[in-house]
């Protein structure tokens, strides 16, 4: 099974940047579609961002278009998700995940974004 570990996250001023990471063990990294994913309090689960295995190809949720970037080192058995102009509405705890996704998932990393 997947071990999933995020980290990144913080508090930033609208229009700010962060680069959230996610770090994985135990398996062959490097064979795994993976996507980041966000929950926001009160609300489900939602999806973000999916990079293939080779990184070849992305692709991103309506809403982070443009702002969002997915990438991976498989040496590093790590997938990036670097975030710009971010706005209040991307507060919410961000997971990453194998796809299809695995029941195990990380403790995932806040991100707050607050003038």
């Amino acid at each position: 099974q997947v071990q999933l570990v995020e980290s990144g996250g913080g508090l930033v001023q609208p229009g700010g940047s962060l680069r959230l990471s996610c770090a994985a063990s135990g398996t062959t990294f490097s064979i795994w579609t993976m996507n980041w994913y966000r929950q926001a309090p009160g609300k489900q689960r939602e999806w973000v961002a999916r990079i293939t295995s080779s990184g070849k190809t992305t692709n991103y949720a309506d809403s982070v278009r443009g702002r969002f970037t997915i990438s991976r080192d498989n040496a590093q058995n790590t997938v990036y998700l670097q975030m710009s102009s971010l706005k209040p509405e991307d507060t919410a705890m961000y997971y990453c995940n194998t796809h299809p996704p695995q029941n195990n998932w990380g403790q995932g990393t806040q991100v707050s974004v607050s003038s």
